[in-house]
């Protein structure tokens, strides 16, 4: 009797498109939602115009292209390094998805994923310029920050690694701010009080979701060599940064209101945040539950963006 050998089945276009769709991260919209609350900080009459939602939506896709670089490329060093299989190992279960890191599963291949990122890259900065081409105002320096945000996300962990170099927190930060930022200067043709400080708090809502996985991620990061804050600091001096960094937050709500960028009365429409905060830093900081703590920071993040769009929405009207 002879035996036939059989060659695994190709997977299909829809399980290719799923395998890639979870490389890029697509199901996390959290970045996108930048779009929304510069249209609601935007005057009335710029919000009126024809022209303020196609460049809202042509700059999103540049950001999409960008996002999805950044994360392609940080998931191809973490399958390189080992630090991923580490971090997501099966034990973790239902708080840490594995499914959402198809290069561990074969799915698919780093050389694949490394052209992925490039061709992600090229669709961000494609689309970017195709809005300051649109766009009614180009400031020199919205120029010069959206080259920035390009150069930096694509090296956050691959080329210059500058996450592994001490860059992870601050790059978090100062990049997911700039995606409301400049694309209010490309419509309003200026920047102001109230943007920056939206902008800001902005970037602490994004940051305060990764600065959680990072005290799950700091033996399988160190393995690595990745020196960011958790991997860097003793646990009760990062446990500190991290507060400090919940309680920056609402500073800026605070000196923002009592500067007159924002409503005296935003402070307390923003108090349901503050409550998810302050379950958040039980669960990861008291309870030493990172994951949990995660997942929390997610939610706020969602909420703040609605209580931002309602707040503005009202303190315009």
């Amino acid at each position: 009797m002879t035996s036939i050998a059989t060659s695994p089945a190709r997977p299909g276009l829809r399980d290719r498109v799923d395998a890639f769709s979870k490389l890029g991260k697509l199901a996390f919209f959290d970045y996108y939602l930048s779009a929304l609350v510069v249209w609601t900080l935007l005057p009335a009459a710029v919000r009126a115009n024809i022209r303020t939602p196609i460049v809202l939506a042509v700059i999103s896709l540049g950001w999409v292209g960008v996002v999805v670089a950044t994360v392609t490329f940080d998931d191809v060093t973490g399958f390189r390094d080992g630090s991923d299989q580490f971090n997501y190992d099966p034990a973790q279960g239902t708080k840490r998805n594995r499914a959402r890191k198809p290069l561990l599963d074969g799915r698919v291949t780093a050389r694949e994923a490394v052209r992925f990122g490039w061709i992600a890259t090229l669709w961000g900065a494609a689309w970017l310029a195709s809005a300051f081409a649109i766009a009614p105002r180009r400031p020199a320096w919205a120029i010069g920050l959206t080259i920035w945000v390009i150069v930096t996300s694509v090296q956050y962990s691959y080329g210059l690694k500058l996450s592994y170099r001490g860059g992870q927190e601050l790059l978090m930060l100062v990049n997911t701010g700039l995606t409301v930022l400049i694309p209010y200067a490309l419509l309003a043709g200026k920047i102001s009080g109230t943007a920056v400080a939206q902008s800001c708090l902005f970037g602490f809502f994004s940051l305060l979701v990764p600065v959680y996985s990072n005290m799950n991620d700091i033996a399988g990061d160190r393995s690595a060599g990745r020196r960011n804050l958790a991997t860097l600091l003793a646990p009760r001096y990062y446990r500190g940064v991290v507060a400090a960094l919940t309680g920056a937050e609402f500073g800026v709500v605070i000196a923002a209101a009592c500067a007159g960028y924002l409503a005296a009365w935003f402070p307390i429409a923003l108090l349901p945040v503050v409550v998810l905060r302050v379950r958040q830093m039980r669960a990861g900081l008291s309870q030493g539950d990172p994951l949990t703590a995660r997942r929390i920071g997610i939610r706020a993040h969602r909420l703040g963006v609605v209580l931002l769009l309602a707040a503005n929405l009202i303190a315009i009207a």
